[in-house]
């Protein structure tokens, strides 16, 4: 018996370990440059959340870190706390990867305005 719980313990382990690496290696494609309106955002891995991502030009909010949370994998999409480029407002926000090239981010603030955006990578 103790056999099987060990050997159900590692399976167990293997699966989440491959769910996180799978996890992680999604969550790398958003490294890079992407454009949404008049704003470009560069996201790198780092920063207090695992992940940074900047506005690097736009009429405003130039220098401002967006991810606001760690970022976590839920139902098949990434959750986080993410400020808008815009209005610099934190939304709780869902991401969706449609292609390799474009992530679509929906949310809500806590006093629920909500927006929906999708950043293109830039070439």
């Amino acid at each position: 018996m103790k056999r099987i719980t060990t050997l159900a313990l590692g399976v167990a382990s293997a699966a989440v370990l491959a769910v996180s690496a799978h996890a992680e290696a999604a969550l790398d494609s958003m490294v890079g440059k992407w454009k949404w309106q008049d704003f470009t955002v560069e996201c790198s891995k780092g920063g207090d959340h695992g992940l940074s991502c900047k506005v690097v030009a736009g009429p405003k909010n130039v220098g401002m870190e967006m991810i606001m949370s760690p970022i976590k994998t839920e139902g098949g999409a990434f959750v986080g706390k993410v400020k808008h480029p815009a209005n610099g407002q934190v939304y709780n926000t869902k991401m969706t990867q449609p292609d390799k090239d474009s992530w679509k981010l929906d949310g809500c603030t806590d006093d629920g305005a909500c927006a929906t955006g999708t950043f293109v990578r830039v070439k």
